[in-house]
């Protein structure tokens, strides 16, 4: 078989067709076309990604025959979750009848926020965390035979959103902790109660503690965002593929997180007043330096329980791609938002932009200017603040545009 036959027997086999395949490469559909009608080649990475999605070698895909490795494979049951006529309806299914794992792939025609080649929406099958469909002996989705004998729809993480998205909440959840346990270790070495005694170093040591701690943060949150960004434009659509028990699991995360996050500030409001009420020296720079570091704990609590559980929201990370995708004026290749929609989206993203301009502006006029004054030490406490704020102020936005946009249509 030559690689168009292979390709076209491999997507037909999962019943994809050639735009879900081209959103996963990170290609357009018009490549896929291509290739299957050999126009053209993919590239290397892109033939290596098939080789991984279908679970076949380089050598069956491009010079030898899919379907006899297809028939290969171990002993592992998966349940089914479709109710079939003419199947039964309790079995396992063995590698066999799946294909050679890790590399399987299969989407249930429901489940796929999709589309046909010709746009129409194909709705079968129950969506579910492994899905099975059983298909007329001969199909057809663009141009490519499915043959019945080869069972399908088990949905897999084929482009690693899940290993990305851990990786971005704890580059972000780390990044924030560290610019504020930054300002909680210069906080020990406040002029009025460091915990070196008066000495003319104190006012270095809180402004290297700080800025250490500020530097760490932007060394991994702006890594993080350029990361998350790039991931967004190459892979704007991804395939649903948690399951109802990951959804839940990530849900008692959150729960979790926020219960800890909790018990650590309230700890830390209790050393705090505590010092002030029953310690000789609770003037001292180390309770407000306890109190800040049960803050920071409790913040990457807060920010690595919600991004775990905004992580299993795919339908969420799918409209947030389109939305980016519109405010930088990038083509979308599965697009749900009407221009009414991507018009409030590109003003909600313009006011939120000038919100955090002005908010990082402000804080480094406290920061530096502030520094040259009598009061160095007050501003150094509270320079971070209107980054916070400038955030309170973006969420006020993010609701109030919906709102008035649902008031203009009425």
């Amino acid at each position: 078989m030559s690689f168009k036959e292979n390709l076209q027997y491999l997507r037909g086999s999962r019943n994809m067709t050639q735009k879900q395949l081209a959103m996963l490469l990170g290609v357009s559909r018009q490549a896929i076309s291509k290739w299957e009608s050999e126009k053209a080649y993919p590239e290397m990475d892109k033939l290596l990604m098939l080789c991984d999605m279908f679970g076949v070698t380089l050598d069956d895909l491009v010079m030898g025959d899919v379907r006899a490795s297809a028939g290969c494979g171990g002993a592992r049951r998966v349940d089914l979750a479709a109710d079939t006529d003419g199947v039964a309806a309790s079995v396992g299914v063995a590698d066999a009848a799946v294909g050679a794992v890790p590399g399987v792939i299969g989407f249930a025609a429901s489940q796929v926020a999709g589309m046909s080649d010709s746009g129409e929406s194909d709705a079968q099958g129950a969506k579910t965390g492994v899905q099975l469909s059983v298909s007329p002996e001969s199909d057809t989705r663009d141009g490519a035979d499915i043959p019945q004998s080869v069972p399908r729809h088990i949905v897999q993480d084929v482009v690693g959103y899940d290993s990305h998205m851990r990786r971005f909440a704890w580059l972000i959840a780390i990044g924030v902790a560290a610019i504020i346990l930054g300002v909680a270790v210069g906080m020990l070495f406040s002029p009025e109660g460091s915990v070196l005694g008066p000495s003319p170093v104190n006012d270095v040591l809180v402004t290297v503690c700080t800025l250490v701690g500020a530097m760490v943060g932007l060394a991994l949150l702006i890594p993080a965002g350029i990361m998350h960004g790039d991931f967004r434009r190459r892979h704007p659509y991804v395939q649903d593929f948690y399951t109802n028990e990951d959804k839940s699991r990530a849900s008692v995360v959150l729960a979790i997180g926020v219960a800890i996050g909790a018990v650590l500030i309230l700890a830390g409001v209790c050393v705090r007043v505590f010092c002030d009420e029953f310690v000789a020296d609770g003037d001292a720079g180390w309770p407000d330096s306890v109190l800040l570091a049960c803050v920071a704990a409790a913040v990457f609590c807060f920010i690595m329980s919600g991004m775990t559980h905004d992580k299993v929201n795919v339908d969420k990370y799918n409209r947030e791609a389109e939305e980016e995708s519109v405010r930088e004026g990038r083509s979308v290749p599965h697009p749900t938002m009407s221009e009414s929609d991507r018009f409030y989206s590109r003003l909600t993203g313009a006011i939120c932009g000038v919100i955090m301009l002005l908010a990082t502006v402000v804080a480094l006029l406290m920061l530096f200017l502030g520094t040259a004054g009598s009061d160095a030490d007050t501003w150094m406490k509270v320079f971070w603040v209107p980054w916070p704020i400038g955030g309170v102020l973006c969420g006020v936005v993010g609701i109030i545009v919906p709102l008035v946009k649902e008031a203009r249509r009425r």
